[in-house]
């Protein structure tokens, strides 16, 4: 609008004026109570998110410093004991002088039954033969612990997230219908989306979620490599892409277009953004229409 970079009352009102006048303004459209609620609590759920995925990598960097044979007796943090394997001994020394009916007993409880004497024993063998640092071991360890708890403590947190975003969530049962699409990433996609008569077509919320391509053209000259904008809302992005890629295994539909994509030589990224887009038309014929998700919605019919 203004070239100079010059701040002013005068040149402020000016510029105001100028937008009215040309008609380039667009009505701000605020959300009701609910919406609002679940753009917040998604929003905040996602950096609760990163944040554990940074803990488990600080984590991870630790336990292949001190006991790097530990990730190949379990998936770290894919399963209960191996957290409570770490609380309780969080070097291979504790591990490896450790009482054997305790670490039996603690196994037996963690794992349900699952893991008991074989496990253990294999696990103070491991212990005695480790070939980690042996140096500044109690700073690490010290350290590793307080990692543990904090990504207990963040991880209660989501969890928590997740029941009052499920408790908002049953007044808006009609995305839930559609496949991929749980209470978390249908609190995400309605809470971005808000009032969905602000995209009069699916094409205007693929823009507001970043996922049109980008057109590059000058002349006689035509990009024929167009990726995604990825304007907009990335947090819409992000949920879409998430129920998108559950929606390609589970649902016989999204597959079939998935796995079609895959034979015509896309590469799997480009086939899972065109589910994604598929699945972004869905969501917004099912809240246009405000009718349970259908295979025949995708051709407009009810």
């Amino acid at each position: 609008m203004y070239i100079r970079k010059t701040k002013t009352d005068r040149k402020d009102s000016f510029i105001i004026a100028e937008v009215l006048r040309f008609g380039r303004y667009t009505e701000t459209i605020l959300p009701n109570e609910k919406l609002s609620q679940l753009k917040e609590l998604s929003r905040c759920r996602v950096g609760l998110a990163e944040t554990v995925g940074n803990l488990k990598r600080k984590i991870l960097a630790i336990l292949d410093r001190v006991f790097p044979e530990f990730a190949g007796c379990f998936d770290v943090f894919g399963s209960t004991p191996s957290v409570d394997l770490l609380n309780e001994y969080p070097s291979p020394e504790a591990l490896a002088n450790s009482d054997i009916d305790k670490l039996i007993k603690l196994l037996e409880k963690s794992s349900r039954g699952r893991h008991s004497a074989k496990k253990a024993n294999e696990l103070r063998e491991l212990a005695r033969k480790s070939i980690g640092v042996k140096k500044g071991v109690n700073a690490l360890t010290f350290e590793l612990k307080l990692l543990l708890q904090q990504m207990s403590f963040v991880e209660g947190q989501v969890k928590e997230l997740d029941s009052f975003i499920a408790e908002i969530m049953k007044d808006f049962q009609l995305i839930l219908s559609i496949p991929g699409i749980g209470p978390v990433t249908g609190g995400a996609i309605i809470g971005e989306i808000g009032d969905i008569t602000r995209f009069g077509t699916p094409r205007k919320l693929q823009a507001f979620a970043g996922m049109d391509p980008k057109v590059t053209q000058s002349g006689q000259f035509a990009g024929t490599d167009n990726k995604i904008s990825k304007r907009g809302s990335p947090y819409l992005r992000r949920a879409v892409y998430i129920a998108a890629n559950i929606a390609r295994i589970h649902d016989p539909i999204f597959k079939e277009h998935h796995d079609r994509l895959l034979t015509r030589g896309k590469h799997s990224k480009q086939a899972l953004a065109a589910v994604a887009t598929k699945l972004l038309r869905v969501i917004h014929a099912v809240m246009v229409k405000q009718v349970p998700y259908t295979p025949a919605i995708l051709s407009g019919k009810r």
